[in-house]
């Protein structure tokens, strides 16, 4: 396939596109400056996703569409500013590609879909958390990433050709030895995100999985590696921080706080954890 990758100077684009490349596809990579280097199979383009016009121009020709960029969290940006580019970026991403006919599209959103990480006081219904939890996002980022996942089922209603997947990722790190190293010393941050992460590698194999498994219309998808990154046994940490929330799942040992079955089911995933 040919395939576009919005945000490929990025974290995780930068991971991704070696792995497509890997993977015998050839990638567009879209941001708003050229890389430091250049590599052979990719294309560099410079497009500003928030322009409807110079979506359409950069992806024109691909099969397959990733929605990488975004700004990652509520800070460094006034609200507004974090609220409108990602919501107009998401937007712009579905109605190109409904535009051109490119009929599977990856986007790329985030746990704190439904709240989490720079909540005031994250509420969690019932742990482990799934797709079909509610959301009490309240933060400018969240509800960018709730309203992404919004604007996916509008466009899977309005063209039931195309094939829509959002992946809520966790805290992006390259390996399982840095999340250990660095969750204990972020405090009140790693109670509000539920003790988990996600690995590069794995997030650019479901962004892959995404575009070719077997299902129709718009699906969200939690991508978390399966053992929080800390040695407090989860049961214990739900109960000292979590006291009011239903546990419907045994949360064995350091069991992560999110089921990623749907996941497994559907895109054929099991997150690794090395």
């Amino acid at each position: 396939m040919r395939i576009a990758v919005t945000g490929g100077n990025g974290d995780m684009g930068r991971n991704l596109i070696p792995y497509l490349l890997g993977q015998n596809h050839t990638v567009v990579s879209i941001d708003r400056a050229l890389p430091a280097t250049r590599t052979q199979g990719v294309d560099n383009l410079i497009a500003d996703t928030r322009d409807f016009g110079q979506f359409v121009a950069s992806i024109r020709g691909c099969d397959a569409l990733i929605h990488l960029a975004a700004i990652r969290a509520p800070v460094n940006h006034p609200d507004p500013v974090v609220y409108a580019d990602n919501t107009i970026g998401s937007y712009n991403a579905l109605s190109a590609a409904a535009t051109l006919g490119i009929k599977r599209i990856c986007m790329a959103s985030s746990i704190n879909a439904i709240g989490g990480a720079f909540s005031r006081s994250p509420r969690y219904d019932y742990f482990p958390v799934d797709e079909q939890h509610p959301t009490y996002a309240e933060d400018p980022y969240s509800l960018s990433k709730w309203v992404l996942e919004q604007q996916g089922d509008a466009f899977a209603r309005r063209y039931e050709w195309m094939t829509i997947a959002s992946l809520r990722f966790h805290w992006l790190v390259g390996e399982r030895a840095v999340a250990v190293q660095n969750t204990n010393a972020m405090g009140a941050i790693a109670i509000h995100h539920l003790w988990g992460y996600t690995l590069l590698n794995e997030a650019s194999r479901s962004c892959l999985l995404s575009l070719t498994a077997d299902f129709t219309g718009h699906e969200v998808f939690y991508i978390i590696a399966p053992n929080t990154p800390i040695d407090q046994p989860s049961a214990k940490l739900a109960h000292d921080h979590y006291p009011q929330t239903e546990i419907r799942k045994e949360l064995a040992n350091n069991a992560g706080f999110f089921n990623c079955a749907k996941a497994e089911r559907i895109l054929g995933l099991k997150h690794q954890e090395n």
